[in-house]
């Protein structure tokens, strides 16, 4: 039996998604948003914090850094994965529920494989776009030196081969699928009994922009910008406590929000919430959420951001602290 929403609203809770999300009630979220592990290497349903974040000996090949070891595999076991969570996802979103998903480039077709066979409708594909990021092509010298060969021949390979490496491009552009649960008879019908089910085009982007499915929070330059800068993540927005691999800026959170949630009361679920940016978004534009994570460390980072906003909102709250305080020492 669905325990009732308002014992997860506005929590972020800590455990495992496919425990949880079938405890939350048929038809009643309104949008799902999330960042899910890729399944790349280390990167899966049981990512440790602890071992992603070592840096020991990741130069060293037999201990690549997270995510760059090549498996065929890590497709195959994503989509087996993804396609149970979204059948979850399916269910307990409104009709016309809108659900936003993250990837990597490589594996973006099995994700949005494994949703589109849970039965949604595929509606586009938005582009995180980029310029600076770490190019992960390995090169092959150390190879080239455990060769059965004289030095003088690998010296010749050395200089043939000179800046080949693995097939790994620098990677500068993060997609996310936009998929929707079918609406109730038309979008109209769907949009008056459910309040969701269509895109709000007042939302602007770059220079009062329509809304586009390109977006980079970087400035660029003069054409870009106009047409797909969203406001530059601040210094303070992620936290200096926050050491989460994977934080997504704020401003693409909110985007994505703003173009999908109309209703006042609408409820926002990040089954992979990570350090709670989703959860940030939507309690800022006055929205609902529901935030589940594994990690119990990452939960606590959610909380605290979420705190802060809280501060940061009712600046009032400040005033009533202290003033709370100065009576506990007069108490004393």
């Amino acid at each position: 039996m669905a325990i009732q929403n308002k014992d997860f609203i506005n929590k972020i809770i800590c455990g495992d998604a496919m425990k949880l999300l079938p405890q939350i009630e048929s038809n009643s979220i309104d949008v799902v948003l999330t960042d899910p592990p890729y399944f790349l290497d280390k990167l899966d349903n049981n990512w440790d914090h602890e071992k992603i974040s070592n840096q020991n000996n990741q130069y060293v090949i037999k201990s690549l850094p997270a995510g760059m070891k090549f498996d065929r595999e890590q497709g195959k076991r994503f989509y087996s994965w993804y396609f149970e969570v979204s059948k979850e996802i399916f269910r307990l979103l409104k009709p016309g529920g809108f659900f936003f998903s993250f990837s990597s480039p490589r594996l973006y077709h099995r994700m949005t494989s494994a949703i589109d066979d849970a039965g949604f409708e595929i509606r586009d594909a938005f582009i995180w776009l980029y310029t600076q990021n770490q190019a992960k092509a390995m090169g092959i010298e150390h190879f080239i030196k455990k060769m059965n060969v004289d030095d003088e021949e690998k010296e010749k390979i050395r200089k043939k081969l000179n800046g080949w490496k693995t097939p790994q491009i620098k990677s500068c552009f993060e997609p996310i699928a936009m998929a929707q649960k079918p609406v109730d008879h038309t979008y109209l019908d769907n949009m008056l009994k459910y309040e969701v089910g269509l895109l709000n085009t007042n939302v602007k982007i770059g220079d009062n922009m329509y809304p586009a499915n390109v977006f980079t929070v970087d400035s660029i330059n003069e054409l870009i910008d106009k047409t797909f800068l969203l406001p530059k993540p601040t210094k303070k927005e992620k936290g200096e406590y926050n050491d989460h691999k994977t934080v997504k800026p704020l401003a693409i959170c909110e985007y994505l929000i703003k173009l999908s949630a109309f209703s006042d009361d609408a409820v926002i679920l990040d089954p992979f919430v990570g350090s709670g940016t989703t959860a940030v978004a939507a309690k800022k534009l006055g929205k609902n959420y529901i935030g589940i994570d594994l990690n119990k460390k990452y939960v606590s980072i959610a909380e605290k951001r979420l705190k802060e906003l809280d501060e940061n909102i009712n600046p009032d709250l400040l005033v009533i602290k202290e003033k709370e305080h100065q009576m506990e020492y007069l108490l004393l």
